[in-house]
């Protein structure tokens, strides 16, 4: 009498399993939590019943299961995007469509099938794993769940598999043809049988091994099987209630019971083992879906920690002396695809959207898959008060990234700016590095790039739009008219729009049927009052354009004389564009968009986008923008590109995004380095004080870039102007000059070390510079603070240039990081300002003016004093005053203004007059740029 096989036995042992190694896992992995998605089209009562089957057994065993249901009218197209959804979560590790689709529309089941990503395939239905484990590549496919637990049956009953001759009864693409290659592979002698084999009974009594598979009740008949044979039954078939059976199976209740493709009662006399109908093949079939998911799961994982085990391949770089142009330089490297660079990082196709060939938008998806991935150092750059003609600080941020990747063997982000076109066209050029440190195409990185400063504009000035709109159709209408034109009525009925909930909730109205409003509180919500001299909202263009700075609108005859005195600004000073640079995700872009003050009323409250209804289209406009860019250096090392706010009214820093997906891509021995705009004592300050505190990110080191030119200027050399030959001062070694100008460079050194990071100075070299020069800058640094400090020759030799700069970064971040932020965030306004000016810029102390003080009282009052200070004073000296040099003591900081940016999350004091829109010199840079029309290549970018 054969011994049962119970697969109700054996897949309660391995659900047990699954079970007890997912919370092992999750020991030291607690985010783990293995992902399947069922996709059920229309409504079938068995398919029901089997999904529920797998849903209640996945919650039992600790696999996080969702039932994703199509009505039955769902068309091709509507079932292949639910699971192309499924596909680009990375939650969900195994996806299966239950079929059969009950659906009244055309569709191609093997189409469907072949949509679900190999590797999420737990069903093992794709071509590409049934092409795989036809050919024997066990370790790099999905076996189907119904062989794989036919196989752990087999193997239950201690038969050793290899040399045993098996007869697998079938040829379905779920069962049959995938049992057959599994044994096969086992090393089992493996025949196919089906419908029209002949003399099948003989063929049948060779088996060891017996697998049908046929859909025929009580085929297989006792005197067909080979005595002591193992015999699995995978078939399921609802037959008339038999008066002569003694099964008393539950089904008898509907007058028909289950039965296999086996007489079982006929074949148990002559079986060494067999499996029953039911409590076979039926439970090993759920439990091997969720070991499928559970070993994709895994997969999942150990693809994540090994995200930091780059197969980069640098590019080389053909040095030239004397060192071409920038432009030339940059068209002379061919740049990776910027898909086999995606790859490389092992960042996943869906992962990545191309913009052209050689630049792509990065998922914020990244964050969610590699949530678990440790973060790897971040490094910021900064530098000296500089010279108006810069210290070098984007060069070399680029040069220590492609000596970290390129010569050091390290994994390396640069995290930079993207610069607008108002300076690329204006006075500055373009800001993508400079000699053999670049980004490149340079040409695609100053221009649109991607467009997010266009989509920055696109929202500005939507906003702006809506601002004079609501105050032109207030000043016309009366309240009742203004509240049917808000709050219309659709055939019969009105409600309120979601983001009007806001307003109401704001007004303290708790009413949701708008007809139950009181006139005081129609009033109330549709009348925003504003106040036109609080009005702090401009439009913005990226063109610099003096003529824009102050401009009337409203002189069109349909505005009925509703003008008012405003401007343009730059668009990277807008607020969102800060926002975009500070904002974690999507939802957090969402409420920071709609907590933007533009004004105030009449009676002193905020008026924000939210209130203006249109904070919600700003998010639809910028979706594409949050998404940082991949670009890639000279030397093949990867580069994000994204945000660029001001460094003055804003905080000067690229986006925190950006910031932290390359943190997890990079891994815990990598490096993120990214650059802060102006010197030290701004840039550095509210990267620290700003963007770590709203970022949670922990800095492992500073990089602090000076020049031996800009050291004699802070010690009272000439003057120095763009554009005009340095005066000799400067080309000449003077040590005295050099060893007085130190003074700025010691107080930088200090002011990073006030946040507890160490400081590597980076010497940026020039031709010029004497051996006892550098030798003096390097020995005055260690001697005030500094980890290190290195002489770097980035700009002429690219990341060779740079390697001892990269390996003393590397031991400095081996450091521990002490790092504090300079203020509690919860003093008053006025002395976290103080505490700036006092402890960074070496101020005695601060004066407020009238206005300065009417402001930050009107903010306390408003709620907003728990705020960062984001200060913007001149960047040519650690004092207000530009002309001061080195490092000036005995003043006193005043303060013009103080400014709110509460979408972005900061006050900003104004110490100076501070331009928001730039003019064109007498010479723009564009007088140089042109294209060839025949090649298409653009000249003359600097």
């Amino acid at each position: 009498m054969a011994q049962i096989l119970s697969g109700k036995d054996v897949s309660e042992e391995i659900r047990g399993q699954i079970q007890a190694e997912i919370s092992s896992i999750q020991e030291s992995c607690p985010a783990f939590k293995p992902g399947l998605a069922i996709v059920q089209v229309g409504g079938r009562e068995d398919s029901t019943v089997y999904i529920g089957q797998k849903l209640k057994n996945a919650a039992l065993v600790g696999v996080d299961a969702r039932h994703v249901q199509l009505s039955n009218t769902a068309t091709q197209q509507d079932i292949v995007q639910a699971v192309e959804r499924l596909n680009a979560d990375p939650t969900v590790h195994g996806i299966i469509v239950q079929l059969p689709l009950d659906t009244s529309s055309p569709v191609d089941t093997h189409l469907v099938t072949n949509t679900i990503k190999p590797e999420k395939d737990v069903d093992g239905l794709h071509q590409e794993n049934a092409g795989k484990l036809a050919r024997g590549d066990m370790a790099d496919c999905i076996v189907p769940c119904t062989p794989r637990g036919c196989f752990e049956l087999i193997k239950k009953s201690g038969i050793e598999v290899a040399g045993k001759r098996a007869v697998v009864i079938g040829r379905s693409k779920i069962v049959g043809a995938p049992m057959s290659n599994l044994l096969t592979w086992n090393h089992a002698t493996v025949t196919v049988c089906h419908s029209k084999t002949a003399n099948l009974p003989d063929v049948v009594r060779e088996a060891d091994i017996l697998v049908v598979a046929i859909g025929r009740p009580r085929f297989v008949q006792k005197d067909w099987v080979k005595p002591g044979a193992v015999v699995i039954d995978c078939g399921i078939n609802s037959i008339p209630e038999d008066s002569d059976s003694d099964n008393e199976d539950a089904s008898r209740k509907s007058g028909k019971r289950l039965v296999g493709d086996v007489d079982y009662e006929g074949v148990c006399e002559v079986a060494g083992w067999i499996t029953p109908v039911p409590g076979g093949v039926g439970p090993m079939t759920v439990a091997m879906l969720l070991k499928n998911t559970l070993d994709q799961a895994k997969q999942a994982l150990n693809v994540a920690k090994a995200s930091s085990s780059w197969k980069l391949s640098p590019l080389q770089l053909a040095l030239k002396s004397p060192v071409p142009s920038d432009i030339d330089i940059a068209q002379a490297q061919t740049p990776k695809m910027i898909s086999l660079l995606a790859g490389e990082l092992n960042l996943l196709p869906e992962e990545v959207d191309l913009f052209g060939k050689l630049k792509a938008k990065v998922s914020l998806k990244v964050l969610e898959r590699l949530g678990t991935q440790p973060d790897g150092k971040y490094v910021v750059v900064t530098g000296i008060t500089p010279t108006p003609l810069g210290e070098g600080k984007s060069t070399t941020t680029i040069g220590l990234t492609q000596a970290l990747g390129a010569h050091v063997g390290k994994n390396v982000f640069a995290c930079v700016r993207q610069p607008s076109q108002g300076p690329t066209f204006g006075i500055k050029g373009g800001a993508a590095g400079g000699g053999y440190s670049q980004v490149i195409p340079m040409e695609e990185f100053n221009l649109h790039l991607t467009g997010d400063i266009h989509a920055i504009t696109a929202a500005n000035n939507l906003l702006a739009a809506q601002l004079d709109a609501r105050m032109f159709h207030e000043a016309t209408q009366t309240d009742e008219a203004l509240y049917k034109r808000l709050v219309p009525s659709s055939k019969g009925k009105r409600e309120f729009a979601k983001i009007q909930l806001r307003r109401l909730k704001k007004l303290g109205i708790e009413k949701l049927n708008p007809d139950e409003l009181t006139e005081e509180e129609v009033k109330a919500f549709v009348r925003l009052d504003i106040d036109q001299e609080t009005i702090t909202w401009q439009r913005v263009m990226d063109t610099n354009d003096r003529f824009l700075r102050s401009i009337t609108i409203g002189q069109g005859p349909q505005e009925k004389g509703k003008t008012r005195v405003c401007q343009f600004d730059i668009t990277v000073a807008s607020e969102i564009m800060a926002i975009l640079a500070l904002t974690t995700s999507l939802q957090d872009m969402r409420e920071r968009l709609g907590n933007m003050v533009i004004a105030s009323s009449k009676a002193g409250v905020p008026v924000t986008a939210d209130d203006l209804g249109v904070s919600g289209a700003l998010t639809v406009l910028m979706k594409d923008a949050i998404r940082p860019n991949l670009m890639q250096t000279l030397e093949g090392t990867p580069v994000f590109v994204h945000a660029g706010p001001f460094a003055n009214i804003a905080h000067g820093n690229s986006s925190i995004l950006a910031d932290k997906i390359a943190l997890k891509l990079v891994g815990k021995d990598g490096f993120v380095v990214t650059e802060a705009g102006f010197g030290a004592d701004i840039g550095m300050e509210k990267f620290f004080n700003i963007k770590c505190r709203y970022s949670g990110l922990v800095p492992n080191a500073v990089v602090l870039v000076a020049t031996i030119r800009a050291l004699k200027m802070h010690g009272g050399g000439p003057t120095v102007v763009a554009g005009v030959p340095l005066p000799k001062a400067y080309t000449e070694e003077n040590l005295e000059l050099l060893e007085k100008g130190f003074s700025n460079l010691g107080k930088q050194i200090e002011n990073a070390n006030k946040f507890g990071v160490p400081v590597v100075v980076a010497v940026n070299g020039f031709a010029t510079d004497t051996k006892s020069e550098k030798e003096l800058v390097q020995r005055l640094a260690r001697e005030n603070g500094a980890f290190d400090a290195i002489i770097c020759n980035h700009w002429a030799e690219g990341g060779k240039g740079a390697t001892d700069l990269a390996r003393a970064v590397d031991r400095a971040c081996q450091e521990t990081s002490n790092f504090k932020f300079l203020y509690d965030i919860e003093l008053p306004i006025e002395d976290k300002i103080e505490i700036i000016a006092k402890e960074i810029y070496g101020a005695d102390g601060i004066e407020l003016s009238p206005e300065a003080k009417e402001q930050i009282a009107r903010y306390k009052k408003q709620g907003f004093n728990d705020l960062p200070i984001c200060m913007a004073k001149t960047h040519l000296s650690l004092s207000h005053d530009p002309t001061l040099k080195g490092r000036p003591t005995g003043f006193t900081l005043p303060i013009r203004e103080a400014r709110a940016s509460i979408g972005a999350g900061f006050i900003y004091p104004l110490v100076g007059t501070m331009s928001t829109m730039p003019g064109l010199p007498t010479r723009p840079c564009f007088y140089d740029i042109d294209i060839d029309p025949d090649t298409e290549e653009i000249v003359g970018l600097s």
